[in-house]
């Protein structure tokens, strides 16, 4: 079941350890996309705090909020570009977004298939997607003090494999949020450097959350006719004379 749109705000807003989550996950964000320039972004579940860094380039931003959790205008004081919509239907043409984030969107959902299939409609064909959910291995998703200690957690595998049954091409996987949830000052004075050490370790696992960035699946088009060109085929009826006509007969 989806969170609270007041409670997400509030954690992202109002605490520090909100502020910082914020920031890791935005920042590994930036550095997968550095350039939306004439790109249409949007976002669902509660991505917004991640979106403000591409409204000054990207031609369209869209934040997109389910109906559960529900909706608040965004960003504050500029055009809203918020949207209430159903998890498995989004009021987004097909084909139209070049990039796409999920954040709080398929972990808390009833129909996390659905909602991947509704990504990929609206994804254009070179388009990439990035799902950010609770790694079930970090101490993020084992404490209800924060969003991700609520819904399904993830394994990279099995995000993996979800993705990929949804008709999507894994690029990159990755883990954020190595510091610990916690608001106690001696864990946020360390959390810059547990953020740095934990990104520098090959194959380290620990993060509050797994980052998985794919892009979509188009099958190739077919032509009319034969799918494959016989390059040799077989003679069966080899070494037969050929039929001789039957002379005419004069009367």
């Amino acid at each position: 079941m989806h969170l609270d749109v007041q409670d997400l705000r509030n954690f992202y807003y109002r605490s520090r350890i909100g502020r910082a989550a914020q920031s890791v996950i935005r920042t590994d964000l930036q550095r997968a996309w550095p350039r939306v320039e004439g790109m249409t972004v949007a976002g669902f579940g509660f991505a917004a705090p991640l979106l403000r860094p591409f409204l000054a380039d990207a031609r369209r931003v869209t934040a997109l909020m389910p109906g559960p959790q529900g909706c608040l205008p965004w960003p504050p004081g500029q055009p809203n570009i918020s949207v209430l919509c159903e998890d498995t239907l989004w009021p987004i043409q097909t084909g139209t977004v070049d990039r796409l984030v999920i954040l709080h969107g398929l972990e808390t959902s009833d129909h996390p298939a659905a909602i991947l299939e509704e990504a990929w409609r609206v994804m254009a064909p070179e388009g990439r997607l990035v799902v950010i959910v609770p790694n079930r291995s970090g101490l993020w998703s084992r404490s209800d003090r924060t969003p991700f200690g609520f819904g399904r957690p993830y394994t990279t595998t099995q995000l993996d494999s979800q993705l990929r049954r949804h008709r999507f091409v894994i690029e990159a996987s990755r883990s954020a949020l190595f510091q610990p949830p916690s608001d106690r000052r001696i864990w946020r004075r360390l959390a810059p450097w547990m953020e740095r050490l934990g990104r520098h370790i090959p194959g380290f696992r620990t993060g509050g959350v797994l980052i998985v960035e794919a892009t979509k699946q188009v099958a190739a088009p077919t032509r009319p006719g034969l799918s494959e060109k016989v390059r040799r085929p077989l003679k069966i009826l080899e070494g037969i004379g050929q039929p001789v006509p039957e002379p005419s007969r004069r009367t």
